[in-house]
């Protein structure tokens, strides 16, 4: 990537980074998409599935094709980093590095388009409302497979943590299945001076909670992996007074089928023992819907040799995260591969979703260069050489 290139695509990430918007909210992030692909001279089709934007290039007479995926919402944090193009948002930041991966997109098709090496078409998503898990969903329900051909389709992810620039490739499952838990305790209101009167949903909710912790511990296969954690707990109004109820909301992460629906019979088991205890009534509700993210076996070839062609260190050893990526709705229509690519150290604690995360912008050159690279490998016409490249 040449210099000039680079200081586009740093200052159009930083822009971004300074106007960060929520999932469901990404207008001006997809006008601002618009704008830059007409700049490079990329047609494109807009409001797919909402705010998402559909670019697309085609070159010889290959009947090839392939999609590329970005996503570009942002989060309900307030930035902590003093920066000169921090968060112009009240409690909005990008945390995660989607302006990363919007303008590394932007980046690839600018390189692919000075590129006439290469032959087929090339599909360039940018993907609203990735952090509701919807953004993905959306766009495949308003026909983007039926009306952008692709026969396989990629994606990445800036990792924090793991050396700058390095591609991490997965043998098979790169992230989990996410899930999400509302429990409520009902118990009996009264005064805190008397609580022989009441049925205390505080003093339960607490032994539930440590209750939780044993599900992983003891009802998932060691050789399996699950979560479950609590991130939010609500209850009480007065200091002198026993409240009705009591809730806690939190996430579980599985890669089976199996485990998952054995951690949602634990969630439910233990909190309906536990009401039963205290001699109170429970609710317990669910959310799912979210799929985890498994390479398919050709493709994550595919994303190691386009690594290695864009002069990238390429790892096949890194774990797999319990963290969750709606790029697994597009796994379900075609064949694809998803891999992290290295952000660098952590400094101030800034791991992905932190108040003090930001997107290293001298990666750019390889998270734009490994999008082109594997475009160009995917498009070619015999790709069965790449199964030798398995290690």
């Amino acid at each position: 990537m040449d210099r000039d290139l680079l200081d586009k695509l740093t200052a159009w990430r930083r822009h971004l980074h300074a106007h960060p918007e929520l999932s469901l909210q990404e207008s001006a992030t997809s006008a601002f998409v618009q704008e830059k692909l007409t700049e490079l001279g990329v047609p494109f089709v807009a409001g797919v599935g909402g705010h998402g934007v559909v670019a697309t290039l085609t070159r010889g007479a290959s009947d090839r094709s392939v999609g590329l995926r970005a996503d570009m919402d942002a989060l309900p944090i307030q930035e902590a980093n003093d920066l000169p193009y921090k968060s112009g948002k009240a409690s909005v930041m990008h945390a995660c590095g989607h302006d990363g991966h919007t303008v590394s997109l932007l980046g690839a098709a600018a390189l692919l388009a000075q590129d006439e090496s290469w032959s087929g078409t090339v599909q360039f998503l940018f993907q609203p409302s990735e952090e509701i898990g919807a953004g993905a969903r959306a766009m495949i329900a308003d026909g983007l497979f039926e009306r952008f051909p692709m026969e396989r389709v990629f994606g990445l992810h800036n990792w924090p943590g793991l050396e700058a620039g390095t591609v991490a490739v997965h043998r098979g499952p790169v992230m989990a299945e996410p899930g999400r838990f509302k429990i409520t305790l009902n118990g009996t209101a009264g005064h805190g001076a008397k609580p022989d009167l009441t049925r205390d949903p505080i003093t339960a909710m607490g032994h539930l909670i440590v209750a939780l912790q044993t599900i992983v511990a003891r009802n998932v296969d060691p050789m399996d992996s699950a979560v479950v954690s609590i991130g939010q707990i609500h209850g009480g109004l007065a200091s002198n007074q026993i409240p009705t109820s009591v809730f806690i909301e939190g996430t579980f992460r599985t890669f089976k089928p199996a485990v998952r629906d054995r951690v949602m019979q634990r969630l439910r088991d233990i909190s309906e023992n536990m009401a039963a205890t205290y001699e109170m009534a429970v609710d317990v509700a669910f959310i799912t819907g979210g799929l985890a993210t498994i390479n398919t076996p050709l493709e994550e070839e595919i994303a190691a040799t386009a690594g290695r062609a864009a002069g990238l260190e390429v790892r096949r050893d890194v774990p797999a995260s319990t963290t969750g990526e709606d790029f697994s709705f597009f796994l379900q229509h075609r064949p694809g591969a998803y891999v992290w690519v290295g952000n660098g150290p952590v400094r101030d604690g800034g791991e992905l979703h932190n108040d003090r995360y930001d997107f290293n912008d001298a990666i750019l050159p390889a998270t734009s260069g490994w999008l082109a690279a594997v475009a160009r490998q995917a498009l070619e016409g015999e790709l069965s050489n790449v199964q030798g490249n398995r290690a």
